[in-house]
């Protein structure tokens, strides 16, 4: 399968797909929204995007199964598998806070092959397949060169739940704010991986995600340079747990931060 050719028509199909969004960012109502859970917003609009994304790869891959946000379609593991956000920042989105995108990847036989994220209000697609770099509109991207924390911008989330011990979340802001130049919270994590990508920021951390939020941003992460693991250093499983992405050079040292801080 030559997947440079299939992404291309995935970035395709991420265009129209935000295109769609950015039509009905002024058109949802109050009554269109429905709370999944604390804080986990759904309209019509994340469900019309994935059936939009779900019909297409369908014809290009009649073949593969789905892991989805908002399950419009029958979930399922196989040999290759769609994972897809089709609107990860729906909060942003409801509050027409201008940072949401639309992500698209696919597994093959456990390895990430193609990820796409389409930045909707940037207009701007992120992009990578395995082995042939990263990119942003057809423009080669690359992580961050800093190996000074002090001169580093970080990013991270904050998780949803009621139950999670927010202590070591609050040190660890602590230290970034006293040590980093800065510390910022966007709302989306397929962009913040992104952002990581294109070195706009240098770190991204942020635990309790689903797989349809990190899996495109990781192999883009990768793509241009940079590092993925968990907050300890080891494989990230990509389940969401725990997510780690950097430039690869300040990796060790927001590790060890990571390992005081959520051990203690």
């Amino acid at each position: 399968m030559n997947y440079v050719e299939l992404s291309e028509k995935v970035k395709t199909l991420s265009t129209e797909v935000a295109s769609f969004i950015r039509e009905e960012l002024l058109k949802v109502k109050s009554d269109d929204i429905v709370t999944k859970d604390h804080n986990s917003l759904v309209t019509y609009v994340d469900q019309t995007a994935e059936r939009m994304i779900v019909k297409r790869l369908q014809e290009l891959l009649p073949e593969s199964t789905f892991i989805t946000e908002e399950d419009t379609v029958e979930q399922g593991e196989s040999e290759q598998v769609w994972i897809i956000d089709p609107l990860d920042g729906t909060t942003n989105f409801l509050q027409r806070i201008p940072h949401f995108a639309v992500s698209i990847a696919l597994r093959v036989s456990g390895t990430m092959q193609i990820g796409v994220v389409f930045d909707v209000m940037r207009e701007q697609c992120f992009s990578a397949v395995k082995g042939h770099g990263a990119f942003v509109n057809d423009t080669a991207i690359h992580v961050s060169q800093k190996t000074d924390i002090s001169e580093c911008m970080l990013a991270t989330g904050f998780p949803y739940a009621n139950n999670i011990n927010f202590t070591p979340l609050i040190n660890t802001l602590e230290h970034w704010m006293i040590n980093a130049r800065g510390i910022r919270r966007f709302g989306a994590a397929a962009l913040d991986l992104c952002f990581v990508a294109a070195g706009r920021i240098d770190c991204y951390y942020e635990s309790t995600l689903n797989i349809w939020d990190i899996a495109a941003g990781i192999l883009i992460v990768e793509e241009a340079g940079g590092k993925v693991t968990d907050y300890f250093g080891k494989a990230c499983d990509q389940s969401g747990y725990q997510t780690l992405a950097s430039n690869g050079h300040i990796h060790q040292d927001v590790v060890n931060v990571l390992q005081e801080k959520f051990q203690a």
